[in-house]
């Protein structure tokens, strides 16, 4: 009987399983993957957040104890560090699992938490209301992710399954004008999400020479190239100007109830 190699990804470790007959052998694949770890950056000040008007809706004001509250387009480190970016690998790669985990998004203090998630083709996305109001969650996606979901009570949850890429795609809320979140769905597991420092890392990543292309909502894409080594840590920056303009696609107008000049934003979806 001829032997059978199985790669197989289990609780974020990576094995080959040879199979002789009945007998099966686990042997340590990680050497053969590479990793990426990089920062995305902004050199520019962040501009002002505008502040939210929640007077609307007394259970949303409720909700954040009368606290001021912003929207955080633009989320910058005092080094410099750009939040709630998404990062992709772009090429094709071998199948791998769809995680059967779902990927998490939340309606906390009349805010979409968190601002920007990544999930992958085929993924589970599961939606919670934790506010004590009613809330629509609407996907203004143009590639067949779209849904338009109510909400009306505390602790509901709806899922929907996330069935084509789309880099990126808009949720907003049609009762709470200012609630905006940002889907990047993608057909493999090499993307991320960067942290309040800027910071990402991609792991498991096959050898090669790749692309790298980040997403913000308020400065669009870049671009870098990486080259990616077996059992080895390739590091990259990608850093914005501040003068960067969304793509001219799908241009979205997010007006932020209040009176301020700062209180509409220009972004792409």
């Amino acid at each position: 009987m001829g032997k059978r190699v199985v790669l197989l990804s289990a609780t974020g470790a990576v094995a080959l399983l040879v199979a002789a007959g009945p007998q099966r052998v686990a042997l340590d694949a990680q050497g053969t993957m590479g990793t990426i770890v990089g920062h995305v950056r902004l050199t520019a000040p962040a501009p002002p957040s505008p502040v939210i008007r929640m007077g609307g809706d007394p259970r949303c004001a409720a909700a954040n104890g009368g606290r001021r509250v912003t929207q955080d387009f633009v989320v910058r480190s005092a080094d410099g560090g750009l939040a709630h970016t998404f990062v992709s690998l772009q090429g094709s790669f071998p199948t791998t699992p769809v995680p059967s985990q779902p990927v998490a998004l939340d309606q906390r203090g009349c805010l979409f938490v968190p601002r920007m998630i990544g999930a992958r083709v085929g993924q589970t996305l599961q939606i919670t209301n934790s506010d004590g109001t009613a809330h629509n969650v609407h996907s203004l996606s143009e590639r067949g992710n779209a849904f338009n979901m109510s909400q009306p009570l505390k602790a509901m949850t709806n899922t929907f399954t996330l069935t084509s890429e789309d880099v990126v795609m808009r949720v907003k809320c049609d009762i709470h004008s200012w609630m905006v979140a940002w889907i990047g769905v993608v057909p493999h597991p090499y993307f991320a999400v960067s942290g309040a420092d800027g910071a990402f890392t991609i792991a498991r990543v096959p050898p090669g020479r790749y692309a790298v292309q980040t997403w913000h909502e308020a400065y669009g894409r870049l671009t870098r190239t990486v080259d990616v080594k077996a059992g080895q840590t390739a590091t990259v920056d990608l850093v914005y100007s501040g003068k960067e303009k969304p793509s001219t696609a799908g241009v979205i107008d997010l007006v932020i109830p209040g009176d301020a000049p700062s209180a509409t934003l220009i972004a792409a979806r």
